[in-house]
């Protein structure tokens, strides 16, 4: 039987909103830790198929959430493609060489780097139960081409912003050639189990109006009509971070579901802006959940409050923090459950 995360990304309002966090296995879990000390570096985590599921499956035993997104990272697509890729302890992830200094055309494929995260599904579909939905995610091609653009991440995308300024043709290549993948990857998870999946577009709001439209609204929708046509049944979730006053088009034009609000969104406005009916996921700052305080269960209850008419899965803004206390994600939950 479906769980509630996934009758609310079908368009169903439920009792209680369903939840899920971004990031919910990671480092704030103590097990978490523990397992990350014995086997390693991140992404050897990554590719160690039944270690990945332990951790993906961590939260929902700990807290009960309705979905288990799977534990992975946006820069397998660009590792899978060819460019390097390593997690620097204290320095976030590299890619070489850049496509500042590289052509795709340079890149090896290395699609087999995509097999152990459709084990990672396989394996946590297994373990957790039917009522629990299974989440697959990819990075959209524009915040994926901005690390493989820059190699790194940037305060403002600068790097990436000015290419598609300077040689739009580029960009548009580059974008195509990573959606393109993206697609694959996303229906292989899908073939191995994942009953839902999300596109993080993370840096979309460095974007102007125009070239949002072009390098977010546009590969988003070609991946959505895609896996729409593949697998009709699959709820796609998009979450384009900082999207602002131009959420109303992502969500309209890009065919999703469901759509993310970052923190920053009013969740009346949202409510109000966006198309009637359409699902909506988040909005609580993740560092009001490290906070804690009286201010906590308020806020939870303020945007439930906001979009009690209309299917809502509650989630924060981006990804829970690492420093983020576990009684106040205990909190949370018994807030979210007393309704």
């Amino acid at each position: 039987m479906p769980g509630p995360l996934f009758d609310t990304l079908n368009g169903e309002r439920q009792e209680r909103a369903p939840v899920w966090l971004m990031r919910q296995a990671g480092r704030y879990l103590p097990e978490y830790r523990e397992l990350r000390a014995e086997k390693g570096g991140f992404l050897e985590l990554v590719y160690d198929s039944e270690a990945a599921a332990e951790v993906t499956v961590q939260p929902i035993r700990r807290f009960g959430f309705d979905g288990a997104i799977l534990f992975s990272d946006i820069l397998i697509v660009p590792h899978a493609m060819g460019q390097g890729l390593e997690f620097l302890a204290g320095e976030g992830p590299k890619l070489s060489p850049t496509l500042l200094e590289a052509e795709l055309s340079d890149f090896t494929e290395a699609r087999d780097r995509f097999d152990p995260v459709y084990e990672t599904v396989r394996l946590t579909r297994a373990q957790i139960g039917d009522a629990v939905t299974m989440l697959g995610f990819a990075g959209s091609p524009w915040t994926v081409a901005t690390y493989m653009i820059a190699g790194q991440g940037s305060k403002d995308q600068g790097p990436s912003r000015l290419l598609a300024y300077r040689d739009p043709a580029r960009m548009q290549a580059i974008l195509d050639a990573i959606g393109a993948v993206t697609i694959e990857y996303l229906r292989g998870q899908i073939d191995a189990g994942a009953e839902a999946v999300q596109l993080f577009d993370s840096w979309a709001g460095s974007l102007a109006p125009d070239q949002f439209e072009r390098w977010v609204i546009a590969p988003n929708a070609a991946i959505t009509a895609a896996i729409k046509k593949s697998h009709p049944h699959v709820p796609v979730i998009g979450f384009p971070k900082g999207a602002g006053a131009k959420l109303p088009a992502y969500a309209r034009e890009t065919g999703v579901d469901a759509v993310g609000l970052d923190e920053t969104v009013d969740p009346a406005w949202a409510h109000a802006h966006l198309p009637p009916e359409m699902p909506v996921q988040g909005n609580l700052d993740p560092l009001l959940v490290e906070a804690g305080g009286p201010q906590l269960p308020a806020r939870i209850r303020h945007v439930l409050a906001a979009f009690e008419d209309r299917p809502h899965v509650f989630n924060l803004g981006h990804g829970i923090g690492q420093f983020t206390p576990i009684e106040h994600v205990e909190t949370l939950m018994t807030t979210l459950r007393e309704g």
